[in-house]
């Protein structure tokens, strides 16, 4: 009998890397899109259709999330690091099984972190303790294949 494939839908979590440093581990991961915006030209005599006309990509921002962990001090780092000059690193997000095998990953260029949200501590609410890292890139790249 054949082995049986890795469960595409099992749980899934994101491994954050900026320039070889690993930020860690995220359970959630939002904005890996892209979208080409489009200009629409109407030539003169031409009623069968409209042109649609590529102008330029875009591309959302990423909102990485996770409960707090001793990795949150690399993430604060990295963050505090951009006072001291900006350097646009590149980045790479792989989506790893709870195995650890990589389901997938993404190559990101030029990253630049824009927001960090950490928890909300209030002790008549007890929660887990999570934090929200948002990033802005300039694109995808190779991520070094899977």
């Amino acid at each position: 009998m054949p082995p049986t494939p890795p469960d595409a839908g099992s749980t899934v979590f994101f491994r954050l890397t900026i320039d070889g440093l690993n930020l860690g581990l995220f359970n959630g991961c939002d904005g890996l899109s892209s979208q080409v915006e489009i200009e629409q030209h109407q030539e003169g005599g031409n009623n069968g259709f409209v042109w649609q006309l590529p102008t330029r990509v875009v591309f959302p921002t990423i909102r990485l999330t996770r409960p707090l962990t001793a990795e949150t001090a690399r993430v604060a780092a990295w963050i505090s690091s951009i006072s001291t000059g900006i350097t646009r690193p590149t980045a790479q997000i792989a989506a790893l099984r709870a195995d650890g095998s990589v389901v997938a990953q993404w190559g990101l260029v030029e990253v630049l972190p824009v927001s960090w949200t950490g928890p909300t501590l209030d002790a008549s609410r007890p929660a887990v303790a999570t934090e929200t890292l948002e990033i802005a890139h300039h694109g995808f790249t190779d991520a070094g294949g899977v």
